[in-house]
């Protein structure tokens, strides 16, 4: 048997809500790279679900043996610096999942996206809730959204709200043409543009992005590809 029917064969792992969320964003047979992939579940989910033509960069150097062993397309790399070495419209989506935030330089990192995919999917945790505003103005203490359990463990260290998100998106030029509210048991709504109540109650965004929603769009340094 090889490989592909061999992974063909295998049963899909169960993924995250959020995850398969960001699946259903994703067309049938497209090149997907998944950019922080960890274990590699979006990418086995889609392969198997959607037939997709789907790559990976993970900084964690186990995690991408991880994924090789499922027969995963990853290579190690860091998101910083090696997305400038892509080339312009490389693939039809470039997905982030819940890793923005732990980036030096977000919006570098988000422009590079955009120039790479046709389209971005971006999921992000939501420091404008109700429950991280209760927590630090009853505590005092920095909330935390991760499995860390201080602030110093964290790696998230550019911690935004849903608006803070969606300002970015405007500055840079992206138009957002979905968005999906993320509650706390995994349950999604569908959400245009966030307003007071998505930014209170939302625990997570999850956003189909495309390039060209301001006249302000700024284009990264990085790849080889056409502009």
């Amino acid at each position: 048997m090889t490989a592909a029917l061999a992974r063909a064969a295998t049963p899909t792992r169960k993924i995250r809500a959020d995850l398969a969320l960001i699946a259903d964003m994703i067309a049938p047979k497209s090149r997907v790279l998944d950019v922080g992939c960890g274990d590699g579940a979006l990418l086995d989910h889609l392969w198997h679900a959607k037939q997709v033509d789907g790559r990976g960069l993970e900084l964690r150097q186990d995690r991408v043996r991880e994924c090789v062993a499922h027969g995963l397309s990853v290579i190690q790399g860091d998101a910083e610096t090696d997305l400038r070495d892509y080339p312009s419209e490389a693939f039809d989506y470039a997905v982030l999942g819940q890793t923005l935030q732990a980036m030096r330089n977000p919006r570098e990192v988000l422009l590079q996206l955009a120039r790479i995919g046709s389209r971005t999917v971006v999921s992000i945790s939501n420091y404008g809730n109700w429950r991280v505003r209760w927590q630090l103005l009853i505590s005092g203490h920095m909330p935390v959204q991760d499995s860390a359990r201080h602030w110093y463990d964290t790696d998230n260290i550019h911690p935004c709200t849903l608006h803070d998100f969606v300002r970015l998106c405007d500055e840079l030029g992206l138009k957002i043409e979905r968005g999906l509210l993320v509650g706390r048991t995994g349950t999604a709504r569908e959400l245009s543009k966030p307003g007071w109540y998505a930014n209170m109650f939302g625990e997570q965004g999850i956003f189909l992005l495309t390039r060209g929603g301001h006249n302000g769009a700024q284009r990264p340094q990085g790849g080889h590809g056409p502009r």
